[in-house]
């Protein structure tokens, strides 16, 4: 074992703990020295640290010490070393997420999972969606709209009654929540090289805010949506808790 690891872990009691335990074990070196990041926490924590550690070639280990763990390996004290040589990699490209507010300016951001629009207010949203410069909806009312990676399409998502991706599929998964009108649409499946360009219809009577995984834009009257090609977040899995086949095992009961 020539990888160097790096222990970080969210604020919750049994991640700290667990932290302190594997620190002793295995020691721990500075982030930027190391080639293996190992995330203790949840799926909000392990978000946060692809984030943190995209597109600088570090590899991120997650080991649930959370709630659901969706994107978390197992956590066990002993074996370490040897779970991570037989890990299994993946790499994901995210969303871009650049979205104008009403006052001109603007917030570019990146999502691993998915890129959401709410309304702001009692009202519904009122949306146009447009697919490479072509309009596809005119007019969407609902309470939101969300564009959702393969990696994301178990997350909020499927909260929205949107399809599951393969990883591996060249997909994006457009879903609405709630749609009011056109009532029969349950969102679209888009190849991943598209843009999406969603304007915000009657933007001041109707305030709508736009999301990316956890940066949140407010007040917006447009949002453009594309998956990046030169940015990439880094993740090992178990080789028996692939990301493939968690998804693949969300698609049928337990």
């Amino acid at each position: 074992m020539g990888q160097k690891l790096s222990f970080t872990a969210s604020t919750a009691d049994g991640a700290q703990a667990a932290c302190d335990d594997l620190i002793r074990l295995y020691g721990n070196c500075d982030a930027d020295e190391a080639d293996v990041i190992v995330a203790l926490g949840g799926d909000g924590f392990m978000l946060q640290t692809l984030h943190q550690f995209m597109d600088t070639g570090k590899l991120v280990y997650g080991m649930n010490r959370g709630s659901v763990g969706f994107l978390m390996n197992d956590y066990r004290l002993e074996g370490l070393e040897e779970r991570i040589d037989a890990a299994v990699s993946n790499e994901f490209h995210p969303l871009r997420m650049t979205a104008t507010h009403a006052d001109g300016a603007s917030t570019t951001a990146l999502a691993i999972n998915e890129v959401s629009l709410f309304r702001q207010s009692h009202q519904a949203a009122k949306l146009r969606v447009e697919i490479d410069g072509r309009v596809r909806l005119e007019e969407l009312i609902c309470d939101g709209v969300m564009v959702a990676t393969p990696a994301g399409s178990t997350a909020y998502n499927l909260s929205a009654h949107g399809p599951i991706l393969p990883l591996e599929a060249p997909l994006l998964a457009l879903t609405p929540v709630s749609a009011f009108r056109p009532r029969s649409w349950r969102g679209a499946l888009l190849p991943n090289k598209v843009t999406v360009d969603i304007h915000v219809l009657e933007a001041g009577k109707r305030p709508v805010n736009a999301v990316a995984d956890y940066t949140e834009a407010r007040t917006v009257t447009h949002v453009r949506i594309a998956q990046t090609a030169n940015i990439t977040a880094r993740i090992l899995s178990d080789p028996d808790r692939s990301w493939s086949d968690r998804i693949l095992a969300e698609q049928f009961p337990s």
